[in-house]
This record gives structure tokens, C-alpha cells and sequence, in this order.
């Protein structure tokens, strides 16, 4: 079975080119996580959320959150459909045959994948092409070096965790100690 992060390079490696697109992967955001996030030289965003069941592809539109500065409560799909979220585009990465393309939602593109076990490769159709929710470029909505920050101390914290070393830091970071 192919696993998620085989499947995120399969796709990332074939459709970004990482000389124009900011390419981030398993990216808090907003108030939720986003599988794959694209923001392209021009500012857009993409988001792509990566079902492998039919059931966590229904899940997904029952998921609520809470707004953290406003408290308003809300359904995930809810908030994107009417462009009131960051991101312009937003897709499902399922695959083939998985679930009816009426069975997703107008705004939602569509890009199934087949993956050949026997060849080891993957191979994307794009079912459906996303609508743009929104017209306001991401970096207007996000401050980017607060963010180009936070992910190089997240990186680094990364880093430290393969390297088996979080445990010897002998000033926790903030954020840690908040349990």
C-alpha cells in the first residue's frame, strides 16, 4: 500500500516546480492542517487534502472547528465555499474511482491517482480544476516572514527530533512547556 508521504513526493516532484512555488507539506494553517500547500510566485494558494478511504473523505465535511481569535464554530467545507479562508483553491488527491465527482462539492477540484505496485509508479488525472474562492493573494492574508520564521525553527525542532536529541536541550522551548 502506498503510503501518504510517498504519494505527497509523487505528486509535489511531478506538478511544482520548486524554483517558483513555495511547496509546504503537513502545514498548520488557519485552523486546520493542510496536506499539501502551494503558494505560487504570484501569490495564490492551492490547498490539497489527500483521502485515502471513503470514510475519511467523509469525515472531512463533518469536521468543525473553532475560530482561536473570534471562537465562531464552523464546518471546514463550510468556510471554504464561501471563499472566507486563505487559501484560492482548494482539491481533493483521491484514489481512482474512489468517490462520484458528485459526491464533491462545485469549488473542490479533483485529481485522482492510480499507483502500479508492480512498477512502483504513480500516475495523476485531474478530474476536475478548482475554483478560485477568492481573489486575495495569500501573503496578503499571511505575514511571510513571520512565517519563512516559524518554519525554519519548526524545521529545526524537526532536526533535533530524527536526530534523537530533544531530549538533551536544557531550555525546553516555550511552546513545550504550555502542556
Amino acid at each position: 500500500m502506498l503510503k501518504v508521504e510517498e504519494l505527497t513526493y509523487n505528486y509535489i516532484s511531478q506538478f511544482c516546480d520548486f524554483e517558483k512555488d513555495l511547496v509546504l507539506t503537513n502545514h498548520f494553517h488557519s485552523d486546520w492542517e493542510a496536506d499539501i500547500l502551494i503558494i505560487n510566485e504570484e501569490g495564490f494558494s492551492h490547498e490539497l487534502e489527500i483521502k485515502l478511504s471513503k470514510a475519511d473523505f467523509k469525515n472531512d465535511f463533518k469536521k468543525k472547528y473553532q475560530n482561536q481569535k473570534t471562537k465562531e464554530k464552523f464546518l471546514k467545507h463550510d468556510k471554504i465555499s464561501c471563499g472566507d479562508y486563505p487559501c484560492n483553491q482548494f482539491s481533493f488527491l483521491l484514489p481512482q474511482g474512489m468517490v462520484e465527482a458528485e459526491d464533491i462539492p462545485e469549488h473542490c477540484g479533483i485529481i485522482e491517482f492510480y499507483h502500479n505496485p508492480d512498477s512502483w509508479k504513480t500516475t495523476f488525472d485531474e478530474i476536475r480544476k478548482p475554483k478560485r474562492v477568492h481573489e486575495e493573494k495569500f501573503w496578503k492574508l499571511f505575514d511571510k516572514d513571520l512565517m519563512l520564521k516559524i518554519m525554519a525553527r519548526n524545521l529545526y525542532f524537526k532536526k533535533l527530533e530524527v536526530k534523537g536529541k530533544f531530549e538533551e536541550l536544557i531550555l525546553p522551548p516555550k511552546f513545550l512547556q504550555k502542556k
